[in-house]
């Protein structure tokens, strides 16, 4: 890039973090929409699942276009566009509470997906073409911590409205008769309305805003590892680099595994037999341990560590802490804390500090496994991130597996479906990152 672009990377940083706030902000909120949904339209735990699918099978569907029209946009304009998109989505949302109905929810939480594969597939590669490609785990790092602050918001500001009082709520359903029990639900599912609507102004906003501010532009060329390989090199295909597609489905599975580790934690708190005024903010545990993951990320990577070995020592991590989470019984209890002149109940069982860590753990892998994933792609950089935002569709595919293999065994024992995912980011971090390399 050239030297007069290189003044403009703090402020394209700064402007990359703000979207990666909107990334968690949106996407976390779906661990509080998962057990309103379920309440407010009555659905099973598999079906209230179906709110990850549809949320994260947009990626699926629209990563490869999003290539395109990014081809035609640039990066800014494609951002500015996912972020249009993403606001009409979240005014679905008014048509869908006022009718209760289900599948137009699912409808709005597509399309805002597809405004955030848009959005992702543009970020990503440019968050990490802003600088020397081994620092690129940390800057992508850096725009996690905007990502969860957000989301750590979205589940205490959502929570807070639309799940208030909802184990006091669902007791009152049990006595009412049909008629008082069909308004009772229908005034829960109103109370979506007003800070989707919120989200909706903030999107277009931004989007607007977006548009007309002055970004560096990163062209293919400017996003290559090596200028000569790319020169000598035979390739035709995106998927003629085995590393990329190896890559991709490691992704596919660490997204996956981690939308399990903060959209199933409500549930599996209620399971653990705490309430869910309680359980609904134990996602904001993983959020803070993720905070942590992040801050240990931008410090010791690439400095002390490779980002190739942190991936190594966390997804080990990552399989120990989930055998702790299925194997571990306790009460559930609460110590009190006091401090500031604030009163803190603390869960004590420890299954759910063991869960929480997750996010610990979980936080070096996308860092870690994009940037690894792409390197060297050369002029096919765009198609190989857009491919990598195509593997987000594990978080549509892996929530409703463990809802199904939770209601034949037990939310906790059903967690050992993750292992094999890790076993596979695993083998990337190994050895599959490198497969077909030069």
């Amino acid at each position: 890039m050239q030297d007069n672009n290189k003044n403009n990377y703090g402020f394209a940083l700064l402007i990359i973090g703000v979207l990666f706030f909107i990334f968690g902000f949106i996407t976390w909120a779906n661990s509080q929409l998962i057990p309103y949904l379920k309440i407010a339209c009555q659905l099973t735990t598999t079906q209230s699942y179906y709110v990850a699918s549809a949320f994260f099978a947009a990626y699926f569907v629209m990563a490869i276009p999003s290539s395109y029209v990014l081809k035609a946009t640039g990066f800014k304009k494609g951002m500015s566009l996912g972020l249009f998109v993403m606001a009409l989505g979240a005014i679905i949302f008014i048509p869908a509470a006022n009718a209760r109905s289900f599948p137009v929810f699912l409808t709005g939480l597509f399309i805002i997906g597809t405004g955030l594969a848009l959005l992702q597939t543009a970020s990503n590669p440019y968050a990490a073409a802003l600088g020397p490609k081994e620092s690129a785990a940390r800057r992508i790092s850096i725009m996690g911590v905007c990502n969860k602050v957000a989301g750590i918001l979205a589940v205490y500001a959502l929570g807070s409205i639309i799940l208030k009082d909802s184990d006091a709520f669902e007791a009152s359903l049990k006595v009412m008769d049909a008629a008082t029990k069909e308004q009772a639900l229908n005034t829960l599912a109103h109370k979506v309305i007003m800070p989707y609507t919120w989200i909706a102004v903030a999107f277009a906003t931004i989007g607007l805003l977006l548009f007309f501010v002055k970004l560096p532009e990163i062209a293919d060329e400017e996003t290559i590892t090596d200028a000569k390989a790319l020169a000598d090199t035979p390739k035709t295909s995106v998927l003629q680099f085995p590393h990329l597609v190896i890559g991709v489905i490691a992704l596919f599975l660490y997204v996956g595994v981690e939308v399990i580790s903060y959209d199933t934690f409500t549930g599996f708190g209620k399971y653990l037999g705490y309430s869910m005024d309680t359980a609904k903010h134990f996602a904001t545990y993983t959020g803070y341990a993720l905070l942590v993951g992040y801050g240990v990320g931008i410090t010791a990577i690439p400095k002390y560590i490779s980002q190739r070995n942190a991936l190594v020592i966390a997804t080990i991590l990552s399989m120990i802490l989930v055998v702790l989470s299925v194997v571990t019984t306790a009460a559930p209890d609460f110590k009190t804390y006091v401090l500031a002149g604030h009163t803190f109940n603390v869960p004590t069982h420890p299954a759910v500090w063991y869960f929480a860590l997750l996010g610990f753990s979980n936080s070096v892998m996308w860092p870690a496994i994009f940037p690894m994933a792409i390197e060297g792609l050369g002029k096919y950089t765009k198609m190989g991130s857009a491919l990598l935002i195509m593997a987000i569709v594990g978080g549509a595919v892996l929530p409703p597996l463990y809802g199904r293999i939770s209601e034949t065994a037990t939310l906790q024992s059903a967690y050992y479906m993750m292992i094999p995912a890790y076993l596979f980011i695993l083998y990337f971090a190994l050895s599959g990152y490198k497969v077909g390399r030069r």
